[in-house]
């Protein structure tokens, strides 16, 4: 036995044998760790972010749906077509825009309307579910629980159909480092809403559902990291002599304990 007492021993090595394991559990397993800091991180991109929009129009038909853009660089398209499907729902009454597209790095806003449709509706109904807005690139990591999707599920059929729809996104641009030093530019984003009927100069309502965008200069950085090996052996080696030595006191004081009761109990036979 390692100690004069059996039980001491076997306790001992059931101790380092579970502060081994819960330490080789965290040397495998990878840390992250994040930092901010001012700069545009994608320099690469020329000055543009992808946009990925995913929406549903149940009450509108898919030839009155459209996508505009604009921003303050004197951008102004509209009825982008470019990378964007329509797809129709409810026997033709309704459509679902699935759009990629880039925007520039400046503020702006790009909008779902009937502006670009050649005849305008009556009375267009701009109920609508988001099922995806996102920039940059798709970034799936568990320890990372950002605001990549932040309008995923926003839900607006119960509203004025003739209302318009203001989305005020703040955009952070965030960029996730794996092991091997890949990095991946993505974005997260807060959002604010509201609604309004608005008319357009000839008294008609035209409503729009408007994505108005503006970039924050803070940029999120994710670092994945693993322990370093000779912080693993150092711990190893603190928690074996660390045991090893109180479990060897211990072993004095009982062995002392037992030895002063033998003498007491010869005592009393004598």
């Amino acid at each position: 036995p390692l100690f004069a007492s059996f039980p001491v021993s076997v306790c001992c090595c059931l101790f380092i044998l579970f502060l081994f394991l819960s330490e080789l559990t965290g040397f495998i397993a990878t840390e992250i760790v994040n930092e901010l800091y001012v700069d545009d991180p994608d320099k690469d991109s020329g000055g543009k972010i992808e946009v990925n929009l995913n929406i549903s129009l149940p009450n509108l038909h898919c030839e009155l749906v459209g996508l505009d853009i604009q921003d303050e660089m004197g951008r102004h398209e509209v009825g982008h077509i470019d990378n964007s499907m329509k797809i129709p729902l409810n026997n033709g009454d309704g459509c679902r825009f699935e759009g990629h597209f880039s925007i520039n790095k400046v503020p702006g806003n790009f909008h779902v309307s009937t502006h670009s449709a050649t005849a305008q509706p009556q009375n267009p109904d701009m109920t609508h579910v988001i099922h995806k807005l996102s920039f940059g690139d798709k970034l799936q990591v568990h320890n990372v629980h950002g605001a990549f999707n932040a309008l995923e599920g926003a839900d607006k059929l119960s509203s004025n159909p003739l209302a318009s729809h203001d989305y005020i996104l703040k955009i952070v641009p965030t960029v996730y480092e794996d092991m091997s030093g890949k990095q991946r530019y993505s974005y997260q984003y807060t959002v604010a809403n509201k609604e309004y009927v608005a008319y357009s100069h000839t008294g008609r309502i035209i409503p729009a559902i408007w994505f108005r965008y503006d970039l924050s200069p803070i940029t999120v950085k994710y670092t994945e990291r693993r322990q370093p090996l000779y912080r693993f052996i150092t711990s190893i080696c603190a928690i074996i002599g660390g045991t090893f030595t109180v479990a060897g006191i211990l072993d004095s004081c009982i062995f002392t304990a037992s030895e002063a009761w033998k003498k007491i109990q010869l005592g009393k036979m004598q």
